[in-house]
């Protein structure tokens, strides 16, 4: 007998599938960071205190996955990577705002 995963069941509200997309190690920090300007990945190793290079490339690959950052390749010298915000990132900005106030209290 198996039993599904916690990560498989449908959510049972929108609130706690936006959690769930900002959930993990550092990708609140990640995502914050990308509200500015694009990111660089050596610009995330130095601004989130604690980071290491496995953390900030899983965060960035999983807000990637979901959407929420897009992955642009520059290819001025010297060649780098940036990342943006999406549409769908965007739209969260406001959410996350509010969990950041409500933090505050």
């Amino acid at each position: 007998m198996t039993t599904k995963k916690e990560d498989d069941q449908p959510e049972t509200c929108k609130a706690q599938a936006i959690l769930k997309l900002l959930s993990g190690k550092f990708k609140p920090e990640v995502f914050r960071l990308s509200l500015n300007s694009p990111l660089r990945f050596s610009n995330l190793l130095r601004e989130i205190p604690g980071s290491n290079k496995q953390s900030i490339t899983t965060a960035l690959r999983e807000l990637e996955e979901v959407g929420l950052l897009e992955r642009k390749v520059i290819s001025e010298k010297p060649l780098h990577v940036e990342y943006y915000l999406t549409t769908k990132g965007k739209s969260l900005i406001p959410f996350f705002e509010q969990l950041e106030s409500i933090g505050e209290i």
